[in-house]
């Protein structure tokens, strides 16, 4: 097997684990779960799993008002906002589509990167983001689009999530982040974004109760996080394996096993628009994405 087949399955391999966080979310909501009670867990999961890889490397995690600065806001616009959305509306939606609308991702980064100055403007990337809001359009007007049209109302909470993460790529892009490489972020986001989450949890009343025994919905938290915190500390060794236009392709992988792994633990099934909105918004990501100058090496 050659360097490069490697790094595709390696690749392979982390949009199935990726993708298998939104099922694993969904079953964590299950039983009455709110969102910062969930979202306290799993900063502390990630907080031991990243700070733990942290110090195996013998890397430091400064905590200068500088970096305390950056955890904060990736804390917020990276977990506490997106995260507390996405828990409320995948209660009520399929998992398999929060996986198709977390794909509109790049599609929703490239006109803030326009408005930031990340980017110049190009015809192919404008129609990938058409491409995209005609998946979205596909998703919420036909009647028989959704299981139940009541679902509709949780759409654009669904969609909070992809905005945030937009937000925060580009934002990153645009200021940095002190010299911190990516898994310093994460710890650091997830230390200070737990000593958030947890008076949030305590005073809301969402607070879980982390004691034995454990149920299907603790079960599923802990694996999500636990994934979470191996497939990102992963796809950061491939971006510096095979460069960032190779790894961002996990994109696809992560909406693909996501919609799978739905159909095959959650049992879900799905509409032809629903099939149709996915391929418009794979076409869409494809064509919004920067046109590719690394490929991996043998």
């Amino acid at each position: 097997m050659t360097r490069t087949h490697k790094l595709i399955l390696f690749l392979v391999l982390l949009g199935a684990g990726w993708g298998a966080t939104q099922p694993l979310s969904k079953v964590a909501v299950s039983q009455g779960y709110q969102p910062f009670g969930l979202i306290f867990w799993q900063f502390v999961i990630g907080a031991l799993l990243i700070t733990g890889i942290l110090v195996l490397r013998r890397k430091p995690l400064p905590f200068k008002p500088v970096h305390l600065r950056i955890y904060l806001i990736i804390a917020l616009i990276g977990t506490v906002f997106p995260n507390a959305a996405s828990y409320k509306a995948i209660a009520h939606l399929p998992s398999g589509l929060m996986s198709i609308l977390l794909s509109l991702v790049p599609m929703i980064a490239f006109p803030i990167a326009l408005i930031l100055t990340l980017e110049r403007f190009e015809w192919r990337r404008l129609m990938g983001l058409l491409l995209g809001l005609m998946g979205v359009l596909l998703l919420v007007l036909p009647e028989a689009s959704l299981p139940e049209r009541a679902m509709l109302a949780f759409i654009p909470l669904a969609l909070v999530a992809p905005f945030f993460y937009a937000c925060e790529g580009n934002i990153v892009a645009k200021w940095g982040t002190a010299g911190l490489d990516a898994l310093q972020v994460l710890a650091g986001a997830s230390i200070v974004g737990a000593s958030i989450a947890l008076p949030l949890a305590l005073l809301s009343g969402q607070w879980i109760d982390p004691r034995f025994p454990w149920e299907a919905p603790d079960l599923a938290l802990i694996a999500a996080s636990l994934i979470h915190g191996c497939v990102y500390a992963g796809y950061v060794w491939l971006v510096g394996a095979a460069g960032s236009v190779f790894a961002v392709q996990v994109s696809y992988l992560v909406t693909g096993f996501g919609v799978f792994w739905a159909m095959v633990f959650l049992k879900e099934s799905y509409s032809g628009y629903i099939w149709v909105a996915l391929m418009l918004m794979f076409a869409g990501v494809f064509l919004v994405q920067p046109r590719p100058t690394e490929v991996p090496r043998d």
